[in-house]
């Protein structure tokens, strides 16, 4: 999988660009303020359908225009498929060859991608929501029925959450479906944590040079079942109008050194340890597709010294992924070989 063209409208600073991207290396530079990540963003929402920081509609259309759009083809190997976003007030369409009817999954199924940024350290230092998001994801591409599966208990949740808010009336009803669909949801986790587990040490290992263990927590006491928990939990639930276990409140715990990394690394551990996690994830699911994915950097040299960058773009480039970075010059970054080189300057593209 490469992305070949890229073309973008009226998505934050820039008006109109174009890439004819390089299948292995690519790098976009320029000043702080000047597009380049605004140029990764779009990239990014291309494979998401949403923004990865976080920014509403507003932030992302340029200023006096209405909508913007995004436009790429993706290689596949076997054939070029054609992946289009338009979001406006009246609303967000995508389409994949033609097709508008697939949603954001069919997006992240044609463009899978990860993306390593200046607050990536959220996904060690952050709350359990990013680490379940961060399994769920590689669940989504390697696990059958996991997406599926995944709806269905947001909807009984969502179901068993509005009946403790009435008192609990007719809570049985959901009770079943929770557990059933907890126990598929736990189970698919557990299974895509243990594909990783090796992939997972390794990058760990080789950027921070130190052991690195990763345990799952359920959400729910280890020595009882889902089950057990819940009905113990009922009068809590109650109290709270809210599910207090279950795989909803899912975590990994992550431990660098004997010590519980959330806490006690630096924020450059913090970092090089998240992107241990995003390496070995792009790993995994390249493995199981038999293709490359897209790996977006954004300004990866930040935070880290000389040495730690070197460990860092060794192990990217081991991957073989299809990368794509930003820096704030063209020589931070040294590559295998030469790599498409991208000038943005107020929001102006220019191939160099």
């Amino acid at each position: 999988m490469a992305v070949r063209e890229f073309r973008v409208e009226n998505f934050r600073c820039v008006e109109k660009a174009e890439l004819n991207l390089h299948a292995h290396y690519n790098v976009i530079y320029g000043a702080n303020a000047s597009g380049k990540t605004s140029l990764l963003e779009a990239l990014a929402y291309l494979g998401r359908g949403k923004s990865f920081r976080g920014a509403p509609l507003t932030s992302l259309v340029r200023h006096g225009e209405r909508e913007f759009v995004l436009f790429a083809k993706v290689d596949r190997g076997e054939q070029l498929c054609s992946i289009g976003v338009r979001n406006s007030r009246e609303g967000l369409e995508l389409r994949v060859d033609g097709d508008a009817t697939g949603g954001s999954a069919s997006l992240a199924e044609t463009l899978p991608l990860q993306i390593i940024d200046p607050d990536i350290h959220n996904l060690v230092g952050g709350g359990p929501e990013e680490r379940r998001r961060y399994l769920d994801w590689i669940a989504f591409h390697v696990e059958h029925d996991f997406l599926r599966c995944w709806r269905r208990f947001r909807r009984a949740l969502k179901q068993r959450n509005a009946s403790l808010k009435g008192g609990g009336a007719g809570i049985e009803a959901w009770n079943a479906e929770f557990v059933d669909l907890g126990m598929r949801v736990d189970k698919a986790r557990r299974a895509v944590l243990e594909i990783c587990r090796g992939s997972l040490e390794e990058q760990g290992a080789a950027l921070l040079e130190g052991v690195v263990r990763f345990e799952y927590r359920p959400g729910w006491p280890s020595e009882k079942n889902l089950a057990e928990a819940l009905e113990d939990s009922y009068e809590r639930d109650l109290q709270q109008g809210s599910t207090q276990v279950g795989p909803h409140r899912a975590d990994i715990r992550l431990i660098y050194d004997e010590r519980q990394a959330r806490r006690l690394v630096s924020r450059g551990q913090q970092k090089l340890l998240a992107c241990s996690m995003v390496l070995a994830a792009t790993e995994v699911v390249q493995t199981h597709l038999e293709r490359p994915m897209l790996l977006l950097l954004d300004d990866p040299a930040a935070e880290l010294d000389q040495d730690s960058l070197a460990r860092l773009m060794g192990q990217v480039f081991a991957l073989r992924a299809q990368i794509v970075a930003t820096s704030l010059a063209p020589d931070v970054l040294s590559f295998p070989e030469k790599p498409a080189m991208f000038h943005v300057k107020h929001g102006v593209l220019t191939r160099i």
